[in-house]
């Protein structure tokens, strides 16, 4: 499987379990990996043969920037379904890191995969996604 690489993407969010975490949008940094197949894009040489990833990478900004999730895996799996779901990937690896979340390192994450079998039927006929994102 082809994959298209979106790397460092640094966003801002509400995110975490404690009082001072759920005050102010904390950075998250944010590599994804969609897994689609590029066959048709390279033989013609025009976009409109390719996956659109300018239009999936400004969903997931809005997705991550508006949202409030306590833990980075439920930020993550959010991400994927939209992925996924909303932009027909075959399959994403969604990497979140939030810098500074913990003391002496660089910054702490989670990588999680997933793929057409991780969503039921249902989400892969045009299900709204606006509902994604945590209150």
């Amino acid at each position: 499987m082809d994959e298209i690489e979106i790397d460092k993407l640094r966003l801002r969010c509400v995110i975490g379990v404690t009082d001072p975490e759920r005050l102010a949008k904390s950075d998250v940094v944010l590599d994804l990996k969609v897994g689609t197949d590029l066959r048709k894009v390279a033989r013609s040489d025009s976009l409109a043969d390719g996956w659109d990833y300018r239009s999936a990478t400004k969903a997931v900004i809005a997705l991550v920037e508006e949202s409030e999730y306590r833990t980075v895996e439920a930020l993550a799996e959010a991400v994927a379904h939209t992925i996924v779901v909303g932009f027909g990937a075959t399959a994403v690896r969604v990497r979140v890191h939030k810098p500074g979340a913990l003391r002496f390192t660089d910054s702490v994450g989670v990588a999680i995969r997933r793929g057409l079998a991780d969503y039921p039927a249902s989400d892969l006929t045009g299900a709204d996604l606006e509902g994604s994102v945590a209150a």
